[in-house]
């Protein structure tokens, strides 16, 4: 048996309190790792509140965790003890159906979740299936690479899913934890990139962080001037907009992909479509092969969340810190 040390929640939007609990033995394809940092992702916030109907109590989140490889189950594959890891909101999948085996373990119809049904990593160890356990690539910023795993891969999918091209022009919708890190990903993909905020006190800052032009997005005419004009465009907000006013700022054939979790159904009109072959999806996080060659990316071009540290022993203050809005713009826990 193994004591893990964690931070859990008893009730809904209850504080998280000092909480252990005993872990059975290793399975055979499992992974030991001993956290170093964990990021704080908004989902961590919406399932300790059970926004989404499937949280269990005790629950302790965490699933943004970068740690150190401490003991192997007896069938682990290109692992080593000691091995710098990742791991993100998946923790296993079967490996054997048509999404696995295709190599699209996210999209695993059994896939087990970091924060649903178990432990995550506000802890001092998590366990996972081996192939969900993402090897760091050497220089990387063990520091910032947390939100990486979660936001980062959530937004570098839908570029790679949607054939984004160095020569197209691209919008992101909502510049906060999700949508900074989609800037610095497309403006170094070789897009121009266009933001939409309604904040223009974050203009300059979102500028400096890879913007070509920001767009007030309650401003019609804004909107209207770069009509047709888009190739691409991420929404990464959880709330429910004029989806149409997005619609035609796209040019013909383009793709409005959303990664937000916008709990209303949204409204599309049919038109807006048809006329110019234009499409709307959405997409989870991404494949293990998926996420090391972000990582890869991100060394290459030195890009990374940009984020405020806390110390796990104050994760109620960080936990309130984000959800007052003053996170800029990914916090990290250090164990």
């Amino acid at each position: 048996m193994t004591t893990v040390n964690a931070y859990a929640a008893t009730e809904a939007n209850g504080q998280l309190k000092p909480f252990q609990y005993q872990l059975d033995g290793l399975g055979g394809e499992e992974v030991a790792i001993k956290v170093h940092y964990c990021g704080m992702c908004h989902s961590d916030l919406s399932m300790l509140k059970n926004e989404w109907g499937m949280t269990q109590y005790p629950f302790v989140p965490g699933h943004e965790i970068v740690g150190e490889i401490i003991e192997l189950g007896n069938e682990v594959k290109n692992l080593n003890i000691g091995d710098l890891v990742g791991l993100g909101w998946f923790s296993a999948s079967c490996m054997f159906c048509d999404q696995c085996m295709d190599g699209s373990h996210h999209l695993c119809n059994t896939a087990e979740q970091t924060i649903v049904g178990r432990h995550g990593g506000f802890a001092d160890y998590v366990r996972c299936h081996w192939s969900w356990a993402t090897l760091l690539p050497k220089g990387i910023d063990l520091s910032k690479a947390g939100p990486l795993l979660c936001g980062g891969i959530t937004v570098f999918n839908p570029i790679v899913l949607s054939g984004v091209k160095p020569t197209d022009k691209v919008g992101v919708i909502g510049i906060g934890g999700l949508g900074h890190m989609a800037l610095k990903f497309l403006r170094n993909w070789g897009c121009e990139v266009v933001a939409f905020s309604s904040n223009s006190d974050k203009k300059e800052q979102i500028l400096s962080m890879g913007a070509h032009q920001v767009i007030n997005s309650r401003d019609p005419k804004e909107l209207e001037q770069i009509a047709g004009s888009l190739n691409f465009i991420l929404n990464t907000t959880n709330v429910t907009l004029d989806w149409n006013s997005y619609l035609t700022t796209l040019a013909p054939k383009g793709k409005l992909h959303s990664v937000g979790a916008v709990l209303e159904p949204m409204a599309i009109p049919a038109f807006s479509l048809i006329g110019g072959e234009k499409s709307v999806g959405g997409s989870p996080l991404g494949s293990p092969a998926l996420t090391r060659t972000m990582l890869e990316f991100c060394v290459r071009h030195d890009i990374y969340p940009t984020v405020e540290e806390f110390p796990m022993e104050q994760v109620n203050e960080a936990v309130k810190h984000m959800e007052e809005g003053k996170a800029r713009f990914r916090i990290v826990l250090k164990v």
